[in-house]
């Protein structure tokens, strides 16, 4: 493409900066606040987003809160959820298959409970992408557009932060332990307010001695203290809307979310995993740097109302030496503790413990990364990055579970039946958490953008 015209075309659709605002009094003591909260603050030269968007009527929720489960690298399809155990060895891969609850469909037989649980969940087996790189791949796939140079478009999880209102004191969008997600590029909030975006935990709950980031106050700050500046805050606030005429400009939603998280016992009880019976957390899996303890504790989250929690569980960009990053975990293993093993506890544990709990129709649950993996085995013992065909498993939140809808060709390398495009799977994760994909969503300077544009999966919804 002439360097030139495309220079031009980015110049007609770039979107412009936020406006900047100059350091005033009341923006100062802010900074000072956050500064004494001792939290990795949102910009508090940013805290005046624009108003919320209008709301329109929505479809009913079928799912209160959702569940991501973001296997960030690229999963092996052939390795997990669409093995082929006919296809010739350099396809088919090191490792077998096992029936599910589901006649006629098998998994990995590194997955042994979810095969169990399939009849709760439902696998899509045809989603498919022409994006192979991880950043732009994760962009796709968690917010359902292309990404553009022109336009960061917000994840899901910031989009329910956005307009629906979580039901307790706890962040609206929370990431365990943190959101740094294909290669770290993508932001997650995308154009929305920083008030959209994920309150990263900041640690692993896995790990002995587990603390949640920004949940304490600063050494030698007390709760008066911070009560008598957020007074001071509060009236600099009020004087300065009526100096703007504008009473309903928004206030700094940073520093109320992070007055409510260090002043409220609810919130830090929340982060408790240590709560849980022992044999509970044996069964979510006690690995460190794997899903186990994140999917509990996000099961406690939205137990407590927060409307979506991503647990980013890392690793799955497996170019070489599958068998132990994918089973064993290390050299000389017993007991595999390896990625699938450790992904097999977590899954079914939530699921199953959803379930238990009386919660599943009410909570949404997506396992799913960026892309696939090559359908033959590469010289180093791995597979390499492929978004031509795919896998996705839901279960939850209004999902007719026990179905696998769509397929790939017999070698995994294409979808051969039901094509399923990011833009339908996040048209559908929108409808079943009862947000209008059509409902059109604002930038800074009021540009209108549809919040998913594809059509809904109605296969999946039960």
């Amino acid at each position: 493409m002439n360097r030139t015209k495309l220079y031009g075309d980015c110049q007609r659709r770039r979107v412009p900066h936020l406006r900047r605002s100059a350091v005033n009094r009341r923006d100062a003591l802010a900074i000072g606040a956050l500064t004494a909260l001792g939290l990795g603050a949102p910009d508090v030269l940013r805290r005046r987003a624009a108003a919320e968007d209008a709301v329109r009527p929505a479809p009913p929720p079928r799912a209160k809160s959702c569940i991501l489960v973001w296997l960030d690298g690229g999963p092996s399809h052939l390795e997990t959820f669409d093995p082929k155990p006919d296809a010739p060895q350099e396809v088919r891969g090191p490792f077998g298959t096992v029936s599910t609850a589901v006649p006629g469909v098998a998994v990995c037989d590194l997955l042994p409970n979810t095969a169990a649980i399939l009849g709760d969940a439902a696998l899509v087996r045809s989603v498919t992408s022409p994006l192979g790189e991880h950043n732009f791949g994760t962009h796709y796939l968690l917010t359902g557009y292309k990404p553009t140079p022109v336009l960061e478009y917000p994840a899901f999880g910031a989009v329910a932060a956005h307009v629906r209102t979580g039901r307790s004191v706890l962040p609206p969008f929370v990431a365990v332990p943190d959101h740094r997600v294909g290669g770290a590029k993508f932001s997650g909030r995308g154009f929305l307010p920083e008030s959209a975006g994920p309150f990263e935990v900041g640690d692993d709950p896995a790990r002995q001695g587990f603390q949640v980031r920004d949940l304490d106050f600063y050494p030698g700050v007390t709760s008066r203290r911070i009560d008598r500046r957020r007074e001071f805050l509060q009236a600099l606030d009020r004087r300065g809307r009526s100096l703007d005429a504008n009473p309903q400009a928004p206030g700094d939603a940073g520093f109320e979310q992070a007055y409510r998280l260090v002043t409220s016992a609810e919130a830090k009880r929340a982060f408790d995993v240590d709560e849980e019976p022992a044999a509970l957390r044996d069964r979510y899996g006690r690995k460190t740097k794997m899903a186990g303890q994140s999917c509990l504790l996000a099961r406690r989250l939205v137990e407590r109302g927060v409307p979506f929690v991503t647990v980013n569980n890392r690793g799955w960009d497996t170019h070489a030496d599958a068998v132990t990053r994918l089973r064993d975990g290390y050299t000389g293993a017993q007991t595999p503790v390896g990625l699938i093993p450790s992904l097999d506890l977590a899954v079914s544990a939530l699921i199953g413990d959803l379930k238990e709990r009386g919660m599943l129709d009410e909570t949404l649950v997506v396992v799913m990364g960026e892309f696939g993996r090559t359908p033959k085995l590469n010289t180093q013992g791995g597979r390499d990055h492929w978004p031509r065909v795919f896998s996705v498993l839901v279960a939850g939140g209004g999902v007719r579970g026990g179905q696998v809808l769509g397929a790939s060709d017999a070698a995994g390398e294409s979808p051969a039946e039901r094509p399923v495009t990011p833009a339908e799977l996040a048209a559908t994760i929108y409808t079943l958490l009862g947000i209008d994909p059509s409902r059109e969503l604002h930038t800074s300077d009021g540009r209108p953008v549809r919040i998913a544009d594809g059509p809904v999966i109605e296969e999946l919804i039960g």
